[in-house]
């Protein structure tokens, strides 16, 4: 898995924690983050999968489990979408970008 390059910052977190009856339905179907973001999956309660993907419409990657009190680093451009385990299951995901990136100094959304 992925881990986010030192120079980064988190410039931008979703906020409230999502849970199932807030989660964007964005997040449960494929989609991805604009270049030079990472996204940081962090579960807080429950379980959430994650689902990674070869490509947009492409088959399945990988798929890894997120249990509470850990978390799960989304590379740039990465194709992905979270499936909620459990009723209780609640999350929250955090961005990072280059310190010196327009994105970081516009606060720009995560998304292309």
């Amino acid at each position: 898995m992925s881990s986010i390059p030192t120079n980064f910052v988190n410039y931008k977190s979703t906020t409230p924690v999502f849970n199932r009856d807030t989660v964007p339905k964005m997040l449960v179907h494929e989609h991805n983050t604009r270049e030079g973001v990472y996204g940081k999956i962090s579960v807080v309660a429950g379980a959430l999968k994650f689902y990674g993907f070869t490509q947009r419409r492409g088959g399945v990657e990988q798929e890894v489990v997120i249990e509470a009190n850990n978390s799960l680093i989304s590379p740039p451009q990465y194709w992905h979408k979270v499936e909620l385990l459990s009723p209780e299951t609640q999350f929250q995901v955090h961005f990072y970008a280059d310190v010196d990136s327009d994105i970081v100094k516009q606060q720009l959304n995560e998304r292309s």
